[in-house]
């Protein structure tokens, strides 16, 4: 077998095998989870030497990993965490040189298809996506959603792939999809230590799928521990399948079927997962499998040893019930194989393991000692008897096994150290410098978004069409004619959310709209804001294009761990393999009190990179907005202005069609004196403001980015500040929150800085959380006044004798 082979098992059907092909798949699990345990004790040793930065494996799980391999089918799905190695082996998710692979961070996607060496080792992902970012057939592969680290951050979107098997299989109008089901037979695995049960996600999933009923099989690896912590600290009961009987489905209820089996009876984790997935997968119901008496022979990571807190009996009590010995001495007793066969067998995979380890670190190195050896040589050629420069090179070329930010950075320093010592010889290293920091951005920084072929960024621009005729609406009315135009126009579109189904959603936005297109289309769901957006994520990896309704701005906290840590670096996780085009629709700014008007820009701008952050100033542009992500790939957060919802606006003739580019501010009032920035609810106060300023001869030009992230790609702000020279911007953000991020769009990135005659201002609501009430709203968030007052002290400071001091 080579290296990258993949070595794979099968079930066991005992009605149909005879007892050689019973032993030959016996023998093959066996092997599997021996290299996979060679492969945890060699890559601690590879940390410990300093060849990889840290380790964490899943040595102690093999047998009932070899168990659950054995249900999972092409088409099924793994949202799983760091300890699932040898179910990824055993399923052919992942072979022993791209687990290696990855170990060394090794940034390229042939080496390591699943994070192109941007994840930590055990960080398993299929590669969903071709290359210009279509989709793979997945219901001919065994699908993996890219790991998280956060414990327990799984949770949320395994619920979302479970669900997309559940709206496959009863909406016939998805039938058309061949390549994402097969009329929803595909079940969601997941898997969770006992001490990440301890998560408010996890019961929160576990709750979800259980009113859903929906085919998500979750698995516990139970070692008792987490990290130190033993389970009486962790789990009541210490036992979390006894605290989920309640979960229990009987014949009058919904609910799960719960399993519980050891992790090394191998027989016994055979049959049980095949009882629960057979009962997951026809009857399309949630099960949990509590795999217990599980062990951690190294101990929970390389950054410790078990043993410190680990007693003697506790220690012994791992050796012995250690699940491969224990699978070792059942093989020998039930005359599967011989000692001679089992030792020769263990023999071939220590050298096979140790085999591809050393090829995979070659592989690694190759390239970078390719670099290094012309570093070495151009460093010498420019060093003319510069001792110091010499000794540059002598240093890289006496670092045995140098990594490439120790060649990139030996010729950094040698550049700097030559620099008043021009000549072809250092024009060459500079060449090859800038040759290498665009194939470093590229191995490095690269693919935060998919970039593919149904980009946002690539949708046509198309206005908004209005006729005599067009009638003025409540900005509500318009944006449920968009939504009701474009489920029409694309069955894969759903919506789902607090309140969103039978009543429409809390401003009336999809009313009337569950009656029309059905429940399973339009859904209402309970006060879980981790799962809902776990669900749009899960129904997105699977082909369908979600809605996940927020209800406020404020309540995006409760989801800021699965959008942060999940959704919003999947792409770059993965370097593009996976995508998950899910929007996040959400309404905030001025409303009443300090949980109904908030405007968290800078947390959202800081934590999620990665989505598109769409901040409209009313319905009209907010639907353009949707028309445009309804037709493109890529996730994207759209916060509706809470006061526009009855405000008139005119509604389009296309109000299905026309777009809104993102990235393309609006000049919104065009001026000469001052340029006002501004978005969402507090555009409308600075173009109250701007009537006043004018009758005080002050005439301001108003921009709107329309989107945060990507921001006024045009640079239109830039190009109004060649012409007023003054710069405000206005934000209901906390100070330094989103008005920081765009004075650094505007000064840094398009240079404005030097088009300004005098000092860019911003003006934001307070450092707290907005009060209750209007006279709460007036003296918190920038009001008509405040604006008014700002622009003139900006006049003021320019020019005091034309526009004298108002206080």
């Amino acid at each position: 077998m080579t290296p990258n082979s993949k070595l794979t098992t099968n079930p066991i059907d005992a009605s149909e095998l005879s007892f050689d092909d019973f032993k030959t798949i016996v023998i093959n699990d066996y092997k599997i989870a021996y290299e996979s345990r060679q492969a945890s004790l060699l890559g601690r040793k590879e940390v410990l030497t300093g060849k990889a930065k840290f380790g964490i494996f899943g040595d102690g799980k093999e047998i009932p990993q070899i168990a659950m391999a054995k249900a999972f089918k092409n088409g099924d799905w793994r949202s799983g965490y760091y300890r699932d190695q040898t179910f990824a082996f055993a399923t052919g998710i992942c072979t022993l040189k791209e687990f290696f692979a990855q170990l060394y961070a090794n940034p390229s996607v042939e080496a390591d298809p699943a994070s192109a060496g941007r994840q930590m080792n055990c960080h398993f992902a299929t590669r969903s996506l071709n290359d210009d970012g279509s989709w793979k057939d997945l219901t001919e592969i065994k699908n993996s959603s890219s790991d998280i680290a956060p414990t327990g951050g799984q949770m949320a979107r395994l619920v979302g792939l479970a669900y997309a098997s559940k709206l496959y299989r009863q909406n016939p109008e998805l039938s058309y999809l061949k390549n994402f089901s097969v009329n929803g037979n595909e079940v969601a695995f997941g898997t969770i230590g006992n001490a990440s049960t301890s998560e408010g996600v996890f019961f929160e999933a576990i709750n979800a799928a259980g009113v859903l009923q929906i085919p998500m099989a979750i698995s516990i690896w139970d070692d008792a521990y987490g990290i130190s912590v033993p389970a009486e600290f962790q789990t009541t009961k210490e036992d979390i399948s006894e605290v989920l009987k309640g979960f229990q489905r009987d014949e009058d209820t919904n609910g799960y079927e719960i399993f519980k089996v050891r992790g090394w009876d191998y027989p016994a984790l055979c049959e049980t997962y095949q009882r629960a997935i057979d009962v997951c997968r026809t009857e399309h119901v949630p099960v949990l499998i509590h795999v217990t008496e599980v062990t951690q022979p190294q101990g929970h990571s390389t950054s410790g040893s078990h043993e410190r807190y680990k007693g003697k009996d506790r220690l012994e009590w791992e050796r012995e019930y250690d699940c491969i010995p224990q699978m070792r001495k059942w093989m020998l007793e039930s005359a599967i194989i011989s000692e001679e066969e089992i030792s020769e067998l263990e023999a071939t995979a220590k050298k096979l393991v140790r085999e591809t380890q050393r090829e995979a670190w070659n592989e690694f190195l190759a390239t970078i000692k390719v670099e290094k050896e012309q570093v070495i040589d151009m460093i010498n050629r420019i060093a003319n008897g510069n001792p110091i420069i010499t000794k540059i090179a002598a240093l890289l070329a006496g670092t045995p096994d140098a990594l490439r930010k120790e060649v990139v950075s030996s010729a950094r320093k040698a550049l700097r150290f030559s620099i008043n010592n021009p000549s072809p010889e250092r024009d060459e290293l500079i060449n090859w410098y800038n040759s290498q920091a665009s194939l470093n951005e590229d191995r490095y920084n690269s693919k935060l978004f998919t970039d593919g072929i149904e980009s946002p960024l690539l949708v046509n621009k198309v206005r908004a069409k209005y006729t005599e005729e067009s009638k003025m609406v409540d900005g509500r009315e318009l944006l449920n004619a968009c939504f009701d135009a474009n489920f029409a126009r694309d069955e894969r579109l759903v919506a789902f959310g607090e309140d969103l189904g039978a009543i429409g959603d809390v401003n009336q936005g999809f009313a009337g709209l569950q009656a029309k297109y059905g429940n399973l289309r339009i859904t209402d769901t309970g006060i879980r804001e981790m799962t809902i957006i776990g669900q749009g994520i899960g129904l997105a990896l699977r082909g369908l294009k979600p809605i996940a309704e927020i209800q406020y701005l404020d309540y995006l906290l409760y989801a800021l761990n699965i959008l942060s840590d999940d959704l919003a670096s999947l792409s770059y996780r993965t370097k593009a393999g996976q995508k998950a085009p899910v929007i996040i629709r959400t309404r905030g700014h001025r409303l009443e009190g300090v949980w109904h008007s908030g405007s968290p820009m800078a947390m959202i701008l800081g934590s999620l990179r990665g989505l598109h952050i769409c901040v409209p100033r009313n319905m009209t542009q907010a639907a353009g907005i949707y028309n445009t992500l309804f037709r493109s790939d890529e996730p994207a957060l759209v916060i509706e202005c809470l006061n526009g919802y009855r405000l008139k606006e005119k509604l389009p003739e296309n109000v299905g069609e026309y777009t809104v580019p993102l990235g393309e501010a609006e000049i919104v009032r065009t001026g000469n004196d001052v340029t006002i920035v501004s978005y969402g609810a507090t555009l409308r106060v600075v173009e109250e403001a701007a009537e006043e300023l004018a009758q005080l001869g002050i005439s301001v030009e108003i921009i709107d980015p329309q989107t945060l992230l990507p921001f006024d790609t045009k640079q239109i702000c830039a190009e109004s500040l060649k012409k007023t020279n003054k710069l405000l911007v206005v934000d209901e953000d906390v100070p330094g929150g989103g008005a920081a991020f765009i004075l650094q769009q505007v000064l840094e990135e398009q240079n404005g800085y030097y088009h300004l005659d005098g000092q860019p201002r911003t003006l934001t609501a307070k450092a707290h959380r907005p009060p209750y009430g209007s006279d709460g709203d007036y003296f918190s968030k920038p009001s008509v006044d405040d604006i008014i007052e700002t622009v003139y002290q900006i006049m003021h400071d320019n020019n005091a004798s034309k526009y004298p001091s108002i206080f």
